[in-house]
Formats: structure tokens, C-alpha cells, sequence
């Protein structure tokens, strides 16, 4: 019979291997960059006009390497799944907050949440984005749990898978409407790049959010009383 320090030692050192192999394979493939290579820069400078953003990295995450992102959102949502299918989330041994923590998420939940709306806004022309307000929205909620906040039974179920899928589903759908004009999948029409941007970019603040901080619980959430 194999004892327990058996087992971690044999279930911890292929995961060690892994990750080294991973990290040798990171390092050369950096130092294998040649030296003075100015990239694709200079592209995506000339064809920014057209992207429908000032920002060169949103235009480059949402529209020029859109797969990536889109990709990027489905991986969020299986991580996910994958922290659901090991069962409810732990429950707290005291979820009455302190005064301090009370007075705390009163004070910045609000805040995280306006400071979210912004980078979702400022992402067309200045560093933001979806990713950036997603994460926003997460430590709020993550603020919320941890003063004690937790969803009524009607959130369980289908609000809450809707608002998981909506970034996700979004995309989809935006990088699918020029197939049917004869474009090509996520290539949008440039008068009207800005506006599905905005739209990818704010239903994907909203999954990203509700992802982060269904992540933080650590599996599937019991219900709990409205609040």
C-alpha cells in the first residue's frame, strides 16, 4: 500500500517535470527572438484607422488577432467549469463581516465598479479594456462574498449562466455577421468597427467579472438568502 507521502511525491514530481520542460521551452523560445526585430508594429500602426479603436493593443487583441481573444474568453469559461465539476464551494465558518470589512466594501465597491466602467470606456484610445474592467468587476465581487453578500436562488441558475456565456456568445456572434456579407470570420465592416468593439468589449467585461469571481469561491455556489 502506497502511503500519502508516496502519493504526493509521485503525483508532485511528473507536475514538476511539466512545468520545467514548460519553462525551458518559454526561455529558448525568447532568447531565440533575433535582436533587432521591430515586429509587426508598423502594420497595425498603418491599418489602425480602419480598426475602429485609437488603441493599438485593442486593435490588435478584439480585431486583428480576435481569434486569440475570443479563445482567450472560452478557456475563462472552462476553467471555470473545471472548478464547478469538483463541487459546491467551501462554506465560511463566519460570514458576518467586521465593521472594517463592512465599511471597507461599502466604501469601494462602488468605486471598483465606476473605475471598471471606465477602463471598459478609455480601452478605444488609452491602456483599458475588457480584461482590465472584467478584473474590476471581479475584486468587487470578490469583496462582496467575503463580507458575507451571497446570490439569491433565482441568480443560481440561469441569470448567472447567462452572464457567463454573454462575452463569449457576444463575440461569436459579432465575428459570424460578416460571413454573411462575404467577409471573412471577425473581419468587421470599418464604420462600424468602433461600435461592435464597444459591444464585445462590454458584454465581455460583464462574463470576465462574474468568471473572476465565481473562480475566487472555488466551486459551485449553495444559495443563499436575497441580498
Amino acid at each position: 500500500m502506497i502511503k500519502p507521502v508516496a502519493k504526493q511525491i509521485l503525483f508532485r514530481l511528473p507536475l514538476q517535470v511539466l512545468l520545467l520542460t514548460l519553462l525551458t521551452g518559454l526561455c529558448y523560445a525568447v532568447m531565440s527572438v533575433p535582436s533587432g526585430v521591430s515586429g509587426l508594429g508598423e502594420r497595425v500602426a498603418q491599418n489602425l484607422k480602419t480598426s475602429g479603436v485609437e488603441n493599438p493593443v485593442t486593435a490588435v487583441l478584439i480585431n486583428f488577432r480576435g481569434y486569440d481573444t475570443l479563445l482567450e474568453m472560452g478557456v475563462l469559461l472552462l476553467a471555470l467549469l473545471g472548478v464547478w465539476s469538483l463541487g459546491d464551494a467551501p462554506e465560511g465558518r463566519d460570514t458576518r463581516p467586521g465593521p472594517v470589512l463592512d465599511s471597507l466594501t461599502r466604501l469601494l465597491v462602488p468605486i471598483l465598479i465606476l473605475v471598471a466602467g471606465y477602463l471598459l470606456w478609455v480601452g478605444a484610445h488609452a491602456p483599458g479594456g475588457a480584461f482590465q474592467a472584467g478584473s474590476m468587476l471581479g475584486a468587487a465581487g470578490v469583496l462582496l462574498f467575503l463580507s458575507g453578500w451571497r446570490l439569491g436562488e433565482r441568480y443560481l441558475r440561469l441569470t448567472l449562466r447567462v452572464m457567463l456565456v454573454t462575452g463569449l456568445g457576444v463575440f461569436v456572434v459579432v465575428g459570424t455577421v460578416p460571413l454573411l456579407v462575404g467577409r471573412l470570420f471577425l473581419e468587421y465592416p470599418a464604420p462600424f468597427a468602433g461600435a461592435l468593439i464597444l459591444l464585445i468589449e462590454t458584454a465581455a467585461t460583464l462574463s470576465i467579472g462574474v468568471a473572476l469571481t465565481a473562480l475566487f469561491l472555488g466551486g459551485r455556489q449553495a444559495a443563499g438568502p436575497d441580498k
